[in-house]
């Protein structure tokens, strides 16, 4: 338990310094050079910002070993969400790199990872603060909804690129006379991306049923 607890701790201050550093490289950036900073954000972060996402991979198998008692769906959605909008819609067309969406979308992630990983690795070692534990269980719930919209607009920019250029389009040749048009991959996963909204927020309301009663919270003072 000791070793385990220790694991993610650990887990969870390597994801606390990355979006730290991500959340402050941003906001330095636009102070110092305003809206030109926008569109080359993904250039300035976009290698640190691949890598937290990929390690946040492991926190599906931190559910599924039984070691964190998050629910597994909504993890699952919440973690490929990102995975497909960063490496197969952003990363693989350069010209959406640079459209201000991509600014937007990172902000927010940042903003509730930044938060999250803080309450996360402090609860590690026992400790609580009641306004850091109302604010990790009440921002997601506003943020996460403009986060979808954010992943849903920068889908919808990258279509024209993807029929332009015929990415991750495939046409097998005959006999099977079979073909994948992606923009219509896409197209159908918008849907998936607002039917698991309803999932993810529920879920969000519930953990915030959990963890900000008033038991819990005199629970987690003494």
């Amino acid at each position: 338990s000791f070793t385990m607890n220790t694991y993610l701790f650990v887990y969870d201050l390597m994801q606390f310094c990355g979006h730290s550093w991500i959340f402050t490289n941003m906001i330095i950036r636009f102070m110092s050079f305003g809206k030109d900073s926008l569109a080359d954000t993904f250039y300035s972060i976009g290698l640190v910002m691949r890598f937290c996402q990929l390690l946040s991979i492991l926190e599906i198998l931190h559910i599924l070993l039984g070691i964190d008692k998050s629910r597994l769906f909504p993890r699952f959605l919440q973690i490929t969400e990102r995975i497909i909008v960063l490496f197969v819609v952003i990363n693989s067309q350069e010209e959406v790199q640079g459209k201000y969406i991509v600014c937007v979308l990172f902000f927010l992630w940042n903003l509730l990872d930044v938060v999250r990983y803080t309450y996360s690795m402090l609860a590690r070692t026992g400790i609580y603060y009641p306004p850091l534990t109302w604010l990790n269980f009440s921002l997601c719930i506003l943020l996460y909804p403009l986060s979808v919209l954010a992943k849903a607009f920068a889908i919808c920019v990258s279509l024209p690129y993807f029929e332009s250029f015929g990415t991750y389009s495939i046409k097998l040749p005959f006999p099977f006379a079979f073909s994948i048009y992606f923009p219509y991959v896409l197209k159908m996963y918008l849907l998936v991306l607002f039917i698991g909204m309803y999932f993810i927020i529920q879920n969000l309301f519930s953990e915030r049923k959990a963890h900000l009663g008033t038991s819990n919270i005199k629970k987690k003072r003494s």
